[in-house]
This record gives C-alpha cells, sequence and structure tokens, in this order.
C-alpha cells in the first residue's frame, strides 16, 4: 500500500500522547489518511477508534490465517456469528475472491468489515452521522505500523449505484460464473439491489447462505450458470458451509441467513438517510430535491414506509439462522417496560416481530438532517396514532402501531415533545 504522509496533526498526537511506536506509527497513517481533519460532532467509529489508538487502548495482533481481522473486528465491537460469505467478485480485491474463497463480511449498527483470502487489506465501511458512508482499507500485512487509508472515490464507482447523491452500502443478488464473475450479457446485468421488499427466490445470488426456510427456495450457494437441479451438492437448508469450502479459513462456519436478511434491512435504510442527508443539504428551503423529479415530501414517505415494513416480502415460512447472530442481536435491543424491543426477531411470517427499523435508535438516524428528520417524526407519529389513515400506510394493523408506539415513547432518547402529549 501507498506510505502515507506525515501530517503536522498527527505528529503533535505522538508527542503529547507518547504513544508506544506501532501505535504512534498507526496513529499517524489514520489521521494522515483522512487529511488530519477534526471530528465531527457525532465522531463515527473511525474517528473514536483513532481516539482509543491514542489512549493506547487499542492492542493490535497479527493472527494466522485471518491477520488483523480478529483485533479490527473486537475494536470496532463487530461479533463474528454475523459473518456472511460473498462469492461474487464485486470488492476492490476481485482477483482473489472465487467459490472456493468468498468474501468474509461482518457487521453491527454502525460499522461493515470485510475480510478476503490473501488480499492485502481489509475493508471497512462506516455510517458518519450527518453524512454518508465512508469506506476505508486497513492494511492487513504483518507490519509495525499498518495503514488506515480513505478509499471512497475508489469505493464509489459501485457504491454509488445504491443512490446517485451519496455512497451507501450494497447488499445484491449477482448471478455469477463458475470463477465468481458476475454475469453479464448484452449491456444488462443480474446486479440487483436486495433488501425486505424483494421476494425470497429473488435473493442472495452470488451469496452462500446457511440457515433453515423450508421450502422457500432461494439463489444462494450456486456459484455457475447451470440450474439449481443438476448440482451434485445440497444448495439449500444447510446448516454449515463444511464441504463446499475449507470452513477453517473463516472465523465461522456459516453465513447467516438472519444475519444476511438484517444486514439487507439496514443497508437500505442507510442508504435512504445518506441520500436524504446529501440532498437536503444543497437544497435549502426548496420543496424539490435537486436532480430529480421527486419532492423532498415523497422522499420522507419513502424512507417512512420502508421503516415501517410497508412493503416487506412476506415469509411462507418459519426461518432460522445457523449462528448465536440471532440471540446476541436482540441482546442488544432497548426493552420498554413490558420487555419489547425493535431488535425481537419474528422470523415466522416477517423478519422482525415489530414494524419499525431498529436503525431509528442509530447514531446515524439521530445525526440526520434535522429538518428531514423532524418531518419523519411527524409522518411516524401520525401514522402510529391513526392521524393518518391513507392506503399506502394500512398495512401496518392497528396492534403493531400501539405497540410500536409505546416501544418508542418508552426506549427512544430523541422524541419530539409533542409524542408524549396524549
Amino acid at each position: 500500500m501507498t506510505i502515507l504522509p506525515t501530517s503536522p496533526p498527527a505528529r503533535r498526537v505522538q508527542r503529547r500522547r507518547g504513544l508506544a511506536p506501532a501505535l504512534a506509527a498507526l496513529a499517524l497513517a489514520v489521521v494522515a489518511a483522512t487529511g488530519g481533519h477534526a471530528a465531527p460532532a457525532t465522531a463515527d467509529p473511525v474517528t473514536r477508534f483513532l481516539e482509543r489508538v491514542e489512549r493506547g487502548e487499542v492492542t493490535l495482533e497479527h493472527v494466522a490465517p485471518w491477520g488483523y481481522l480478529p483485533s479490527l473486528l473486537k475494536a470496532f465491537g463487530v461479533s463474528t456469528d454475523s459473518q456472511m460469505l460473498v462469492f461474487s467478485k464485486t470488492s476492490l480485491q476481485d482477483p482473489f475472491i472465487s467459490p472456493q474463497t468468498p468474501r468474509a463480511l461482518y457487521f453491527n449498527d454502525e460499522v461493515a468489515v470485510g475480510y478476503v483470502q490473501g488480499g492485502p487489506v481489509l475493508e471497512v465501511a462506516v455510517q458518519a452521522p450527518g453524512h454518508g458512508v465512508a469506506f476505508y482499507t486497513f492494511g492487513n500485512e504483518k507490519s509495525v505500523a499498518p495503514k488506515m487509508e480513505r478509499r471512497d472515490q475508489d469505493c464509489a464507482r459501485c457504491h454509488r449505484a445504491a443512490s446517485p447523491f451519496a455512497s451507501g452500502l450494497l447488499v445484491t443478488s449477482t448471478q455469477t460464473t463458475d470463477d465468481g464473475t458476475p454475469f453479464l450479457t448484452g449491456g444488462s446485468t443480474l446486479y440487483n439491489l436486495t433488501d425486505h421488499r424483494t421476494p425470497f427466490a429473488d435473493r442472495w445470488a452470488g451469496w452462500y447462505v446457511t440457515g433453515s426456510h423450508g421450502a422457500q427456495v432461494h439463489q444462494g450457494n450456486l456459484p455457475g450458470l447451470e440450474p439449481a437441479h443438476t448440482r451434485a451438492r445440497p444448495t439449500q437448508n444447510l446448516a454449515t458451509l463444511a464441504g463446499h469450502i475449507d470452513t477453517t479459513r473463516y472465523l465461522e462456519p456459516t453465513s447467516d441467513l438472519v444475519a444476511l436478511m438484517t444486514l439487507e434491512h439496514q443497508a437500505t435504510m442507510v442508504d435512504m438517510i445518506a441520500s436524504l442527508n446529501a440532498q437536503a443539504g444543497g437544497v435549502g428551503a426548496s420543496k424539490v430535491i435537486v436532480g430529480t423529479t421527486v419532492t423532498r415530501e415523497a422522499a420522507v414517505e419513502d424512507l417512512v414506509a420502508y421503516m415501517l415494513f410497508v412493503d416487506e416480502a412476506p415469509l411462507t415460512a418459519p426461518v432460522g439462522g445457523s449462528s448465536t447472530f440471532t440471540k446476541t442481536f436482540q441482546a442488544r435491543g432497548r426493552t420498554d417496560r413490558k420487555g419489547r424491543s425493535l431488535r425481537d426477531f419474528d422470523l415466522q411470517r416477517r423478519v422482525f416481530r415489530y414494524p419499525m427499523s431498529y436503525v431509528i435508535d442509530s447514531d446515524f438516524f439521530l445525526g440526520m438532517d434535522a429538518g428531514v428528520q423532524a418531518q419523519v417524526y411527524r409522518r411516524l407519529y401520525d401514522i402510529l396514532t391513526g392521524k393518518d389513515t391513507t392506503p399506502r400506510f394500512a398495512r401496518v394493523a392497528a396492534a403493531d402501531r400501539q405497540a410500536v408506539l409505546e416501544i418508542l415513547r418508552d426506549t427512544h432518547p430523541n422524541l419530539p415533545g409533542y409524542w408524549r402529549a396524549d
């Protein structure tokens, strides 16, 4: 990787804190890569990571065969049970990715980390409150000074597809050739964004998927273009990937179905917020979002409908994960006085028990454009209290509206005062 120059702010960090040489070098690399800018009011995970490096609180250990991956996941608070494996060549490190050596992805509410066997870097995507998604690479070859480098321009070539105005996260269903190359023909591509609105049968081409899902059939576990019925190995309801790949090369032997469905929902939610942040900052009091034919109100309506799972594709059979992700994800939820949480899974007929996105509690949502956020809160309040009777939101049952309203009143830290008036 490119050796990054030492900026004056980085030199001051080293003198002021007296860091050990390796940690000092890491601090220099990170500050230089991000331009030495001051942290925003609500710091993103990389900024907080750098601050912990300054204080000497981060220990980075290079462990074969994963390099710095376990240490970096620990530093960002990302659990290994969120592991998902994607074999489509849709990364900066395409030459190292194949159906035999898929890329591993791990995530929590604010950061995603990618690992590729033999790849020189770890890939990091973080949500920057008030802005969008920022992309970094972290040197994964053993070094006394691993480098962390901002890579927004490189990653935006693909991740800009999530929104024409801001780079975001992407979960796609991408049919591949035998070696994992996305299949292209006649100028078109089977490269489709997926989220909770996507029918089960159209999801996860290009991914490995483990977990139970009954008679429902997905497109995962199918490298190559020949039909699924010609395959010698099973592709549905897998408990483990043993026999498909060398699982000892990964932190988990699974690519958890529930983790993947959760990331799908979260990714689109983040993309919608990032796009609204980018556009709202440039239009002032105008109701029209620059560069589109949609009004700001229409964009807010789409976000609110997404948050309420209005267009969710129903499950036709129960689903279950193959790791501890379902349990650990739910355990991080804030519970109301009745013990309910927005992170509670249903997994019988829909993904979550209560139709309100848990992303509403994230720093990314809380740090979004204030004007847009005010509109979102007002629309949610009108819908949940029954003041809104428009057909679009009729799918949200009265009992679900009441439950979500009660949960938010007990657990959400940022509700406007009028939410508690009745």
